[in-house]
């Protein structure tokens, strides 16, 4: 059985939208991490997927400010990306302790 997760903040359409293509890049900044174990393949594919994420990402800011929401709310936009995993998805772009690879 899964663990109940708190319910994500109210967000604007563009705030979601932000959120998913933000993850989404991180994701693929950690398949492409030199840091970590993988192939070069595997890396490449990622990078081609990043310049299509980035672009998206541009687009979603763009709708934010398009729409007049010109402020991004750390707090609450934090709470969406913890409960959405965010932490631990943004750790494999950092450096690895020592020794772990």
């Amino acid at each position: 059985m899964l663990p109940d997760l708190p319910p994500l903040p109210a967000l604007t359409g563009a705030e979601g939208e932000l959120i998913d293509r933000y993850l989404e890049a991180v994701d693929l900044l950690g398949r492409i991490n030199p840091a970590r174990p993988g192939d070069t393949y595997r890396g490449l594919r990622a990078a081609q997927a990043l310049v299509r994420k980035a672009a998206e990402l541009r687009d979603a800011l763009a709708l934010m400010h398009q729409r007049g929401e010109t402020e991004l709310h750390g707090d609450t936009l934090a709470r969406a990306l913890r409960v959405l995993d965010g932490e631990r998805r943004a750790a494999r772009v950092a450096l690895p302790p020592d020794g772990v690879g």
